[in-house]
């Protein structure tokens, strides 16, 4: 299962997992609670929803756009040191946000402060985790760690559940703060190089985008990403003011979305080891997640609402997974896989910006109204696999060619 190009432990290879999956559960498992802080911030703030979804969309956008340079500083040998900055980034825009008292100080510390420390910390553990496998075995590792924002997506809204009552979000913050220091603590322990440096080279690999594959799977992704934290963002929204679901049961809203990511990482992560490529999987969970945004549309009550969340879960939780493993199958040079993602990182960057506020203008458009939104979901997201079918022919074609 593990690449046998350098000697070194298989617990040394499985400890890079444990370590990403820690980063990303502080990363993308606070990421995926924005629904939670996007119901909770509305009235405080008295802001539209299009204007509150730019702080989570921040988040996201730096997570991938920083990748560019996160990942070549794991290509240079700078690994420690990013993903420290990367953390303490991390805890101080969280303590920073619990003190927040207006919109501008909360963009600047929740979205810009953290999505910079997710986006040094991100990155170069995805890249790691990725030098360490084998093209069939990489997904279901890379998976393994993504499954994180999962466990992540479990806890942040519990701790919050169980605090907001009594101590308040300031304390609330500071406690998941706690958790974001001890995770960090730990990962950064753990991690260990497994290539050897490449101290020179670009920022940017231009010639990458002459390979008709890569340049594919960076339109397919692109449209992909655009969709997919759509519905993480509005749930509780949706579930509140449409469903009428009662205040205290929209926290279980954000827990089966994000819960039922530990299947829906890792059982599609394995199929791939059972099939030629990791786009092979891919493609029919792109699909089905933009298949489940048009059918979101139907929905009219809380228990539809639950089955809809479950199966939407499952297949964007896939996508969310298996895009990161998929860059690493079109990279046959390790040296540069640092570089390679961060790329791809940085181009769905924009997609992750600009998809919530789009549906939330497309929502607010529509006085509350979730039609156009899910349309605009759904469309990109399917329109993303039929790119992503074009990647994988023309790979299958190179390959057959080389």
């Amino acid at each position: 299962m593990i690449s046998s190009e350098a000697s070194f432990s298989r617990w040394t290879a499985w400890a890079q997992v444990l370590a990403g999956h820690l980063i990303i559960f502080d990363t993308f498992g606070y990421i995926g609670s924005w629904g939670f802080f996007e119901s909770y911030y509305e009235k405080p703030l008295n802001a539209s929803l299009s204007s509150i979804s730019w702080i989570g969309s921040v988040q996201i956008f730096l997570v991938y756009f920083i990748g560019t340079f996160s990942g070549r500083a794991l290509d240079a040998g700078y690994l420690k040191t990013t993903v420290a900055l990367g953390c303490f980034c991390q805890v101080l825009g969280i303590f920073m946000t619990s003190c927040a008292k207006s919109y501008a100080f909360l963009f600047l510390s929740q979205g810009v402060l953290v999505g910079i420390g997710n986006g040094l910390a991100f990155c170069p553990m995805i890249s790691l985790i990725s030098t360490y496998y084998t093209n069939k075995s990489r997904a279901l590792a890379v998976s393994f760690a993504a499954a994180g924002a999962a466990t992540g997506g479990i806890i942040f809204p519990i701790i919050a559940r169980n605090m907001l009552g009594g101590p308040g979000i300031g304390w609330t913050l500071r406690v998941m703060g706690f958790v974001f220091l001890s995770n960090s603590v730990v990962a950064i322990s753990l991690l260990r190089v497994h290539v050897k440096p490449r101290k020179s080279g670009p920022l940017i690999e231009w010639a990458a985008f002459r390979e008709l594959p890569y340049l594919l799977f960076c339109l397919g992704t692109f449209l992909a990403l655009w969709g997919v934290y759509f519905a993480y963002y509005y749930i509780s929204v949706f579930g509140k003011t449409i469903i009428q679901v009662p205040p205290d049961q929209l926290f279980y809203l954000i827990m089966a979305l994000n819960g039922i990511g530990i299947f829906g990482r890792v059982l599609p992560a394995w199929l791939v080891t059972r099939v030629p490529g990791v786009l092979y999987i891919l493609i029919p969970m792109s699909f089905m997640a933009g298949l489940m945004l048009y059918l979101w549309a139907l929905v009219t009550s809380k228990d539809e609402l639950i089955i809809w969340i479950v199966f939407y879960g499952f297949f964007a939780n896939a996508v969310q997974g298996l895009f990161v493993g998929g860059v690493g199958s079109l990279t046959k040079d390790k040296q540069k896989m640092g570089v390679r993602i961060g790329m791809v990182f940085t181009i769905v960057s924009f997609a992750s910006l600009t998809g919530p506020p789009i549906a939330g203008a497309l929502i607010d458009a529509r006085d509350g109204n979730f039609l156009y939104a899910q349309i605009f979901g759904g469309t990109v997201m399917v329109c993303s696999s039929s790119a992503l079918i074009m990647a994988a022919i023309s790979k299958r074609k190179a390959d057959l060619e080389s």
